[in-house]
């Protein structure tokens, strides 16, 4: 077809937005690595009013068409909050971003790109940071290496070509994270035993799990710890307290008090580590729906759940013991403790941690001392409007 057959409009009423949610459908029918989305989710996550992001950020979402038949779609949007961080940490004023992007084909690509940043340039944007889906905290980066297994929960699967159609877009890399994977069904190297096997005899350290009976006190302390730890990272955007309350909520079936570990020291939490079962290898098979039998399997899953695969997507210690030994320390302890647990009641073999980011020396240090390897690497791009 001719190139003046390509038509881009926003997103407009329930035809539109379900044609945004269906589009990974076909985009992905022959791709055994991409995982399903829950369409209720993914619609949720769109919602103003039902996803807590919309509070400080504002959106606007595009469809690509060509002879009637959606060929792609795209998000730009614009975190307040992000405005408000220093420049030096990634975001910064006049800092939008898109995501949410799969494109058919090169053209499509680079015209849907194109009408989110004129979005973006309309509402004073003067940068580019993407793509990001929506918030930081949820999917950022575009997978460039790894695309040949599957993703785990909360993690992204793209296409390998949108790799060249985004930087043939004049995008220029910015930041990678990285995720590592391990078999946890071995034991750590001897000196990683011996650290470990010293905290152990330390009376000022406890490692004690999360008691959900108490769980909003924990997502507060496990909140302090974070916002501690991660504050001066690339790409920090605060966390509000009605994001809290919604990724809690969502979070709640899926956290269990053996994989989420609190360290303290002399009585006081400084370090956390959370391990999520990857509920991908659950909900895959489900191809989008809970219905009509879907709900009863995943809250099978969920009463007693085996997963080849543990996630860590979040961990830290407070910033006044990084770069101390204690913390690298603390972080061994937390992976043995929850490693065992993995592996005696969950039937795991294989650990995934990240995203870490590439400059997060140590971190990736930690990964490294405990013979783990990247598997995936996502890559955030940036472009000057």
């Amino acid at each position: 077809m001719a190139q003046s057959d390509l038509v881009i409009t926003p997103v407009s009423g329930k035809a539109d937005l379900k044609a945004f949610i269906d589009l990974p459908w076909r985009i992905y029918a022959n791709d055994p690595n991409w995982v399903p989305p829950l369409k209720a989710e993914v619609k949720e996550l769109l919602t103003p009013g039902k996803n807590p992001f919309f509070g400080h950020a504002e959106a606007q979402y595009f469809l690509a068409r060509r002879g009637g038949r959606v060929v792609g779609r795209i998000s730009a949007h614009i975190d307040h909050l992000a405005l408000e961080q220093p420049v030096e940490q990634g975001m910064g004023p006049g800092t939008g971003n898109f995501g949410l992007f799969e494109a058919e084909d090169a053209e499509t690509g680079r015209a849907l790109i194109a009408t989110a940043e004129g979005w973006l340039r309309g509402r004073g944007m003067t940068r580019v940071l993407g793509p990001i889906s929506l918030s930081i905290w949820e999917e950022p980066g575009l997978l460039i290496a790894g695309h040949d297994h599957p993703p785990t929960v909360m993690m992204g699967h793209n296409s390998p070509a949108y790799q060249a159609m985004i930087e043939g877009a004049g995008y220029a890399p910015a930041k990678q994270l990285k995720t590592y994977e391990l078999d946890i069904t071995n034991s750590f190297p001897p000196l990683i035993q011996r650290i470990i096997a010293s905290g152990q005899k330390n009376d000022r350290i406890r490692i004690r799990r999360v008691d959900k009976r108490k769980f909003d006190q924990e997502a507060a302390i496990i909140l302090s710890i974070l916002n501690d730890a991660w504050g001066n990272n690339w790409g920090f955007v605060p966390i509000t307290d009605a994001e809290i309350a919604h990724t809690g909520k969502k979070l709640k079936p899926i956290v269990f008090e053996d994989l989420i570990m609190i360290a303290e020291l002399d009585g006081e939490p400084v370090a956390f580590m959370m391990t999520l079962p990857d509920l991908n290898e659950a909900t895959k098979a489900l191809n989008g729906s809970l219905l009509p039998f879907g709900f009863i399997k995943l809250l099978k899953w969920l009463r007693k759940p085996k997963a080849r695969t543990m996630r860590v997507p979040l961990m830290g210690v407070v910033q006044r013991l990084q770069s101390s030994r204690m913390a690298s320390q603390l972080a061994f302890m937390m992976i043995e403790t929850i490693r065992l647990e993995a592996v005696a009641h969950y039937g795991s073999t294989r650990g995934e941690i990240g995203w870490v980011l590439d400059d997060n020396q140590g971190m990736n240090a930690i990964a490294e001392a405990i013979n783990s390897s990247v598997n995936k690497i996502y890559q955030i791009y940036e472009k000057p409007l």
